[in-house]
C-alpha cells in the first residue's frame, strides 16, 4: 500500500491526488509528523520529505531529505522488496 500526507489544505491535496492511485492526507500538524517519525521544518512549518517501506508494522527502510531530491524510486523499492524476499527464504 503507498499513502502520503501533506500539510496542505483538502482543497489543494485534492488537486495534487488527481490521477494518482493512492491517498493523501491534508492538513498534518507537527504532532502528527511527530507521530509518522517525519522532520517538521520550524521555519517553513511543513514537513521535509520523509518516505517509509514498512512491512507488519516494522520500518524496513527509510528516507529524509531536506530538499527535493533524495526520494524513493518505484523501482528501487521493487528491487528491496526483492531483496527482502529472497533473504527470507533463506
Amino acid at each position: 500500500m503507498v499513502a502520503a500526507a501533506s500539510v496542505d489544505p483538502l482543497d489543494k491535496s485534492k488537486e495534487v491526488a488527481a490521477g494518482l492511485s493512492y491517498p493523501i492526507g491534508h492538513g498534518v500538524t507537527r504532532v502528527q509528523a511527530d507521530q509518522l517519525g517525519a522532520w517538521w521544518n520550524d521555519q517553513r512549518q511543513c514537513i521535509q520529505p520523509a518516505e517509509f517501506m514498512v512491512r507488519d508494522g516494522k520500518v524496513l527502510a527509510s528516507s529524509y531529505s531536506a530538499g527535493p531530491i533524495g526520494r524513493f524510486e518505484a523501482a528501487e523499492v521493487l528491487r528491496l522488496i526483492g531483496f527482502y524476499e529472497a533473504q527470507a527464504k533463506k
